[in-house]
């Protein structure tokens, strides 16, 4: 059983090798990297079948161990898998994305001023919906920030509010000032629910007219 091992983790090996060449390789090398990597790992799942069979036959003393050692084979299998998959979908993403450069940039324009402003015009604006998504981001994230301090704001305003009326009914104090600590208390949570709904607007606003 040991020599097999070896000789699957050797393979093991040589497949992370083939991966890094497969993550740096240029168009041409892809195909040839794919077959070399899928031959190394049928080899691979051939040497754990074999594995599998003589873990069975191992001493008692020793079975646990070596089914330990196996199944970490299967893991790395596993796991060079999964590199596989993730690096072929790079590699079609960045192909895709040379390709639809490439189209954009045969197709056939009229050589005049016009065409050339229509292009940098879609460029830039291309650019300017990617920096609008951007700043889209930061000002919701500050947006979501204003709100949780407004709300936070509220709960101290109520709790200021029961205190100064607990303090008032303590000192006695007559019904007029009551009347003016309600009428300021009002006062400043209209001015807190005026700026969460003037917040919701901006932020509604922004939203509609640059995206």
């Amino acid at each position: 059983m040991e020599p097999i091992y070896h000789q699957t983790n050797k393979l093991v090996q040589e497949v992370q090798h083939l991966l890094g060449q497969y993550e740096r390789a240029a168009p041409e090398e892809i195909s040839r990297l794919e077959q070399q990597i899928s031959g190394t790992f049928d080899l691979i799942s051939e040497k754990i079948d074999r594995l599998e069979i003589l873990v069975n036959k191992e001493p008692p003393t020793r079975r646990q161990n070596a089914k330990l050692r196996l199944d970490q084979l299967k893991y790395d299998r596993q796991h060079l898998d999964a590199a596989l998959r993730n690096l072929q979908y790079r590699h079609r993403q960045r192909a895709e994305e040379v390709s639809e450069r490439e189209q954009l940039l045969s197709q056939s324009f009229q050589a005049n001023d016009e065409a050339s402003i229509m292009i940098d015009h879609s460029l830039t604006h291309h650019t300017a919906l990617r920096n609008t998504h951007k700043e889209m981001d930061n000002l919701l994230g500050s947006g979501r920030s204003i709100l949780g301090n407004l709300r936070e704001q509220a709960g101290t305003l109520k709790g200021v509010r029961k205190r100064l009326l607990d303090i008032a009914n303590t000192l006695g104090l007559s019904n007029t000032v009551m009347r003016l600590i309600e009428k300021r208390t009002t006062q400043d949570k209209l001015l807190l629910w005026g700026g969460i709904v003037v917040t919701c607007i901006v932020m509604y606003l922004v939203i509609r007219y640059l995206t």
